[in-house]
Order: C-alpha cells, then structure tokens, then sequence
C-alpha cells in the first residue's frame, strides 16, 4: 500500500474554515497544533477554562446545525494570536484573542452574525492551554481517502468536494475505502507512527457545501444507501511525533498490527500480544470484530 500526502488542513476554530498547511510536526497523543484550539459557545453551555472537559458538539456552534458558519472564512496567525474573520474575501472581524478587547470584537461579531441560528446567543470564543475541541473525546489526526470520498460520487452524481469532511490528513493513491482496514493498526507516515482506532461516523455537517454555506447534498443519505454505512476517514493516534508534509510518501508500504504489552508466553516471559480483529469494529461499532457484520479487518 502506497500513498501520497495531498492537502494538510487543521481548522483553529472548531465549525470555522479549514487552513492549509505545507508541512506539520505531530507530537504523540496530540491533535495538530492549533486544531479545533478553540469553539464557539451558545448561551446555553457551561465551560471551565481552568478544569475543561470534553463536550459534545451540541455544546457549540457547528456545521451539523448552523451552516451560516460556512459562510466566513477564519484566518488565524498563531505567533500573534489573530484571528481575523472574512466574509465573500472581506473583512468581517479582527481581534487579538489573547486579549480580553480582541476576543470581545470576535465575540460581539458572531453574536451578532449568527443570531436566529439554532442555539441561542450571545456567543463567546472559548479556549483552554492544551485543549482541543475535538468530536470525540480522544485527541486524535483524522485521515481522509480522497478516492473514498471520489467514490462517492457514484452515488450522489454530483462532485463531493472532499473538504466537507474536515480531515487534518488528505490521501491520495489508495484504493476506495482501503481506510477502513486500517483500524487496529499502526501506519507510518514519513517518520511519524499512527495508530488508527476508529471510523469516522458522520453527521449532518458534511451536507454543507464548504464553499457557499448551503445544505445542498445527503451525504448521510448517500452512504447509508450506497455503502451500507455512515463512515467515511479515520481517526489515527500519534504514536511517534515528527514532521509530515504536503507530498510524503514514504512508509506508508508499512502496515502493522496494533500490539499490546503486558502478555506472557508459557515460559513467564513477557511477550507482545497481538490484538488486531479483537478490539475494535473498522465500522465504528466499538465492540469485537464479529464475522457477518461487515467488518473490514480480516476475521
């Protein structure tokens, strides 16, 4: 197996715009830097800088309910901690969120440009050092095939522009939906380790067109019915940190299962234990690989 590196994205604000990368350095159990570093609030979620804990989406503006936010484009510079907000290539908003002014004139602008949407206002950015307001509660890469989501199209009739996704990682030279039988097993990307856990199960997020802000495409719809699930890319662990970039290709012929440590063979020696097909389901379910549930993972 064979891939190349196509786009890197990270996405500061968690429902905002994507922002693309030549090159990053992933450290071991982190997100990319600066992903989904910080969320919108609605009135109605609680959050503790001091003690933060994970959150559903529910607790924060998002692409699933409130496709206006496809509508701005963020820009943020993390040396100077800008995030400057543009609206069909103008400037919408602009604030130094490591200041109390600036983070109020992001504040008082989407408060004002999101209200009526589905959660009520007002709305205020929200961060805490070293946190990430991930989908789920893991700090996790996700990877996108980009031949998946070109697959896609055979369903739909209709190009899927495969940023609705919102992956860190684009991939190309795979087969369709080879993803899939990578949970379970660790991948090597230039002289990074990846662990891949999980599926990526998707929500109503991906029917917004990342480029006008409408709800133009069931994309749940196309999956359920063309490929008898939701999931499209994975969730992978850094295991080994180091750069990747735009165009890597080597390592990716490494596939391996996952091992644990811990088991002993009959002599009382420690041994490696390996645990592909036992823990986890490429379809998302989160249980055992069981035959007849249309696992990827050989039985």
């Amino acid at each position: 197996m064979t891939a190349r590196i196509a786009t890197i994205h990270y996405f500061p604000v968690k429902g905002l715009s994507a922002q693309p990368l030549q090159a990053v350095t992933l450290s071991p159990g982190e997100t990319l830097p600066h992903d989904r570093r910080f969320a919108i609030l609605h009135r109605a979620t609680t959050f503790d800088p001091t003690e933060p804990a994970w959150k559903p989406k529910s607790n924060f503006l998002t692409l699933m309910r409130d496709e206006k936010l496809a509508t701005l484009e963020a820009v943020f510079d993390p040396a100077t901690c800008m995030l400057e907000l543009r609206r069909a290539g103008k400037r919408v908003a602009r604030g130094k969120i490591d200041t109390q002014t600036g983070r109020l004139l992001i504040d008082q602008f989407l408060s004002a440009y999101m209200a009526g949407t589905s959660a009520p206002g007002p709305y205020k950015l929200a961060e805490s050092p070293g946190h990430a307001f991930t989908d789920i509660p893991d700090k996790a890469v996700s990877l996108i095939n980009l031949a998946s989501a070109k697959d896609i199209e055979r369903v739909t009739k209709a190009p899927v522009d495969p940023v609705r996704f919102r992956g860190n990682l684009l991939l190309d030279g795979l087969e369709p939906w080879a993803e899939n039988a990578w949970v379970g097993k660790r991948l090597t990307v230039g002289g990074t380790v990846l662990e891949v856990f999980q599926t990526i199960t998707r929500c109503a997020a991906t029917e917004v067109n990342p480029a006008t802000g409408e709800r133009d495409m069931n994309l749940l719809k196309a999956l359920s019915s063309g490929f008898s699930h939701v999931v499209c890319g994975v969730y992978a662990r850094v295991v080994e940190g180091g750069t990747v970039a735009v165009g890597t290709r080597s390592g990716w012929g490494e596939v391996f299962p996952v091992r644990q440590r811990g088991a002993v063979n009959t002599d009382g020696t420690d041994k490696d234990r390996d645990i592909h097909g036992q823990t986890s389901c490429a379809f998302g379910a989160g249980g055992p690989c069981l035959p007849g549930r249309g696992c990827a993972l050989p039985q």
